[in-house]
């Protein structure tokens, strides 16, 4: 059984006992998510011994998207995450200095500027992935396909949920 630091609810499952109501609910859904974000901060920096393979959350998601949906412009990668241009820009900096992120002139508009994934960022990433992946498979190792389906599902849902409302609020923000 892991040690007891708040990290559990008042019901087995990390839920709400019964019939404690919405509230209750809605405060171990909440404190749970903090957790993550602490435990997840924590593995990020190394803290189950894969340090080698440990990256920066902005990089790997930068790095992701640019494997997942090919080369594009600064504006183009924003939008997509979710963020704006000067953020983008800042983060990918160093992906650039390190030579994981190349810049080439548009094939279309020589004078725009598309990142593209380097060879060394896609091994990079692909370590990372690995490391990633057996970081999820070691900590869901006692869960069945249809828990860890059910749980990528729930999480994919809880994430999309909150850039819809972040992308709801953030003209609001901007006006």
């Amino acid at each position: 059984m892991p040690p007891q630091d708040m990290t559990t609810a008042a019901s087995p499952s990390g839920g709400a006992a019964p019939g404690q109501g919405t509230d209750h609910l809605l405060d171990a859904l909440q404190h749970q998510v903090a957790v993550f974000a602490r435990r997840a901060e924590q593995t990020r920096l190394g803290g189950v011994g894969q340090v080698r393979n440990s990256m920066d959350r902005a990089a790997y998601l930068l790095l992701n998207r640019l494997d997942v949906e090919g080369p594009m412009g600064v504006k183009a990668l924003a939008a997509g995450m979710g963020i704006d241009s000067s953020t983008v820009t800042r983060q990918v900096a160093p992906l650039v200095d390190t030579g994981l992120v190349k810049r080439t002139s548009h094939p279309e508009d020589g004078r725009a500027v598309v990142l593209q994934l380097s060879p060394r960022g896609q091994s990079r990433l692909e370590e990372v992935r690995a490391s990633r992946r057996e970081l999820m498979s070691q900590v869901t190792g006692g869960w069945t396909e249809e828990e860890r389906d059910t749980f990528c599902a729930l999480l994919t849902r809880f994430n999309a949920s909150l850039a819809a409302r972040q992308a709801a609020i953030q003209p609001a923000q901007d006006s």
